[in-house]
């Protein structure tokens, strides 16, 4: 019987030996390609039809009989489960013979691809190549990150300078947090909008009206006491304008100015 890599034993796939025909339009065998042999894991206790094993864990149909993979020429091949699609690429195009598991699935009333047997050492050599672009695909994740790490750095500071140019009265530690808190990756704020990425005026005023609303008026005090937010924002509202207006014709606060 096939050896299993995966600890799924002898039940998990076969193929179907040389020469053999499907049975009927309901056969393993005319539910795949013509060109895949096919072992079933039978749901019943099966027999060798040639050497008498048995119960089967896997068998393959040749002159309308069941036979073990042993008897089918197939049991130095180790079985592989469905699940890594690369993987069984990789280990089906490196084996000169594979043969495709199946299951009958009652409820559907069809066959259903389980796994597949493969040659050892072309399971081994698929197992080291996926290995080795695994490693590939975390050193690029790694490099990717630091990459957007520094994107993050270059905007934050391009979106605290744009609010220190519109509103020059704005403490410059205030502007480096609105660009901060509105440009974080990922959450969904106004900075990372197609307009404030593109530090559209309108989209940087935003992020500065919104840390005015919550930080210089009672706005947070009001929503506690549960007042609606649209009523909320109204009472603060000038307030928040005030402010705003403050530092737009404010001159430059910063130390070297």
């Amino acid at each position: 019987m096939a050896r299993s890599r995966a600890g799924a034993g002898a039940s998990g796939s076969g193929g179907r030996a040389a020469g053999a025909s499907p049975r009927s339009a309901r056969s393993p065998r005319s539910s795949f390609a013509g060109s895949d042999l096919v072992a079933v894991e039978p749901r019943g206790q099966r027999r060798c039809a040639e050497c008498r094993t048995g119960p089967l864990g896997l068998l393959v149909m040749a002159d309308d009989a069941p036979h073990c993979l042993d008897c089918a020429d197939l049991g130095h091949l180790v079985y592989l489960p469905r699940g890594n699609t690369a993987l069984t690429r990789r280990a089906r195009e490196g084996s000169s013979l594979s043969v495709v598991v199946v299951r009958r699935n009652s409820r559907r009333k069809r066959y259903e691809r389980q796994g597949v047997l493969v040659e050892e050492a072309a399971l081994a050599l698929a197992e080291q190549r996926c290995l080795a672009d695994a490693e590939a695909r975390a050193r690029r994740r790694e490099r990717d990150a630091v990459r957007r790490a520094e994107q993050d750095v270059r905007f934050t500071a391009a979106f605290a300078a744009e609010v220190r140019r519109l509103f020059p009265g704005c403490p410059p530690q205030r502007a480096r947090a609105v660009a901060e808190h509105a440009s974080a990756r990922g959450s969904g704020r106004v900075g990372r909008s197609a307009a404030g990425r593109a530090l559209d005026r309108g989209a940087v005023t935003a992020a500065l009206r919104a840390a005015v609303r919550h930080l210089d008026t009672e706005y947070d005090s009001l929503l506690m006491t549960r007042v609606p937010r649209a009523e909320a924002r109204r009472r603060v509202s000038p307030r928040v304008e005030a402010v705003l207006e403050e530092w737009r014709r404010a001159e430059d606060s910063s130390p070297s100015a």
